[in-house]
Formats: C-alpha cells, sequence, structure tokens
C-alpha cells in the first residue's frame, strides 16, 4: 500500500470504483484511497501455498479458503482492504448481493514486505481487530521462515506466538486446521540461495 493517498471518497463511491475497474487495485480507510503495490514472486507463492494448504484441509468441511482477490469490510473502522489470504467457515456474510466483499472472516493472513509491514502490524490490523468474527491473524515473512500468529481470547485479548523453524506446525484453532511451514514456503528460495523445500 502507498504512503500517500490518491484521492479522497466515499466509501459507497470507492466501492463502485473498484467494482468496475479491472487493472489497479486500491484500499479504503475512513475516506482515503490508497493503491495497493504488486507482490513478488516469494509473495505470491507463500499466498498460494498458504491457499493450497488450507484447501486441502477444509475438503467435506464448511470453511471457505480466498486468495487476495476478495475484499473485506470493516464497517467499525470505516476501512476495507484485500487480504492476501482468509477463511471463513459457516455461513458467509456479505455486504451485499454482490458477494465480493464480506465480513465475517475468521482468520486473515498477511505475507509482510518492506512496504507494508509496519502497516500490516499496525493500523492495518487494528482495523482487522475491529471484526467481531476475526480469531486469527497470521504475519508470514517472505524473506526468512518466520510466522507470527495473533489469536482472540475469550476476554478479547490478542496473544502473539511466533514459529521460525522449517518442521513447526503453526495451530489455527479457530478453524480446527494447523500449517506446517515446510509447506508454507515450498519452493520458495532463502537468501543466499538456499532452497527450503527438499
Amino acid at each position: 500500500m502507498s504512503a500517500q493517498p490518491l484521492l479522497h471518497l466515499t466509501f459507497e463511491d470507492w466501492l463502485a470504483n473498484e467494482r468496475a475497474q479491472t487493472e489497479m487495485r486500491t484500499e479504503y480507510v475512513r475516506g482515503e484511497v490508497f493503491a495497493m503495490s504488486g507482490g513478488s514472486r516469494e509473495h505470491n507463492l507463500i499466498a498460494t501455498n498458504i491457499v493450497r494448504e488450507l484447501g486441502i484441509q477444509f475438503k467435506g468441511r464448511p470453511c471457505c479458503v480466498y486468495s487476495g482477490d476478495l475484499k473485506v469490510r470493516m464497517e467499525t473502522a470505516d476501512a476495507s482492504a484485500y487480504p492476501d489470504v482468509m477463511a471463513i467457515c459457516g455461513e458467509h456474510q456479505y455486504l451485499d448481493g454482490r458477494r465480493d466483499v464480506v465480513t465475517n472472516p475468521v482468520l486473515i493472513v498477511e505475507v509482510l514486505s518492506d512496504s507494508t509491514e509496519a502497516y500490516d502490524r499496525g493500523k492495518k490490523f487494528a482495523h482487522y481487530r475491529t471484526l467481531p468474527s476475526l480469531m486469527d491473524y497470521l504475519l508470514v515473512a517472505q524473506d526468512q521462515v518466520r510466522a507470527e500468529l495473533y489469536t482472540r481470547a475469550n476476554d478479547g485479548a490478542w496473544m502473539m506466538r511466533s514459529y521460525d523453524q522449517v518442521g513447526q506446525k503453526v495451530p489455527l484453532t479457530a478453524i480446527d486446521a494447523e500449517l506446517l511451514l515446510a509447506e508454507v514456503y515450498d519452493k520458495v528460495g532463502l537468501p543466499l540461495g538456499h532452497s527450503i523445500s527438499a
């Protein structure tokens, strides 16, 4: 996401523009519209690997996983975004009849990059936390093996656990799933040319 807003719009005008265009995606925060930058090869591989792994685990279950093309609306924060990955279990709640904006993800995953990491950890997470349905927020590094899972406790507090070993599994208890880091980083090259996958 760019640091400077492109323009100021109402949410309704932003959504109409977003639905009409096919090339550039933007995110909306309280009247300001921000351009989204394209992802790297590593970013895309990690997101695709997560979608694949969750999709396999969701077979025969009332859960769906989505890549970065579906919008989520945070009404209380007056914001809308395209998470890299999100999962919904049970009935989907849509903003309207178009079914391209959801309001009840249980899991959101963001793949970190230098340009978005501070935002993903800070204001974007604050916006996501306003979603009553959200139970897990997973941040995944693309330059090293590292995943940070934020889980909402029964009292509403968020607790963080970090995972940084290829053999570790990230437990996503809210959706009754897990992610093995070896699969998350499959075919993603590490710095110095070391491959994570065997």
